[in-house]
């Protein structure tokens, strides 16, 4: 039986490998993603694995993750959640400057998918590395930068 701390070890496994097609496959057709951080015009809830797959398509684009700096995976006392902290180090591909970020992700698992995900980042500090708080929003959504 795939665990909430086995799909979180391969989605990791899948960002180092920018495969984000694979890493969107590990979400249930029906799986939700909260960005409880969220800045304004910033999505703060993706429903579905077709809108995680979209949100993801241009990741590697953005950002070149090269490692995972640091890791711990904390079971619950539900055998279907885990959480997750870790830290990714890169480089944003648009600036070549360097991207450290720390997360907290909490992962429910069904059936070997993940069905629910809220995932706890800074956005000021992913703001502050991508040129601004309207250039990282615009990078994720699609917009443009200023916009």
């Amino acid at each position: 039986m795939t665990t909430a701390r086995d799909l979180i070890a391969e989605a990791l496994r899948r960002l180092l490998a920018k495969d984000m097609i694979g890493y969107a496959g590990l979400w249930a057709v029906d799986g939700v993603i909260e960005f409880p951080f969220a800045p304004q015009g910033y999505p703060a809830r993706l429903d579905g694995r077709a809108a995680v797959e979209d949100y993801l398509r241009g990741y590697p684009d953005l950002l070149d993750v090269k490692e995972i700096t640091e890791q711990v995976v904390h079971e619950t006392a539900d055998p279907a959640v885990a959480v997750a902290e870790f830290e990714i180090a890169g480089v944003v591909v648009a600036t070549g400057q360097p991207y450290t970020m720390r997360y907290v992700t909490v992962v429910t698992a069904r059936d070997g998918e993940i069905v629910h995900c809220r995932d706890y980042w800074s956005p000021l500090a992913a703001a502050e590395a991508m040129g601004g708080l309207d250039a990282m929003t615009a990078a994720f959504t699609g917009g443009s930068a200023g916009a």
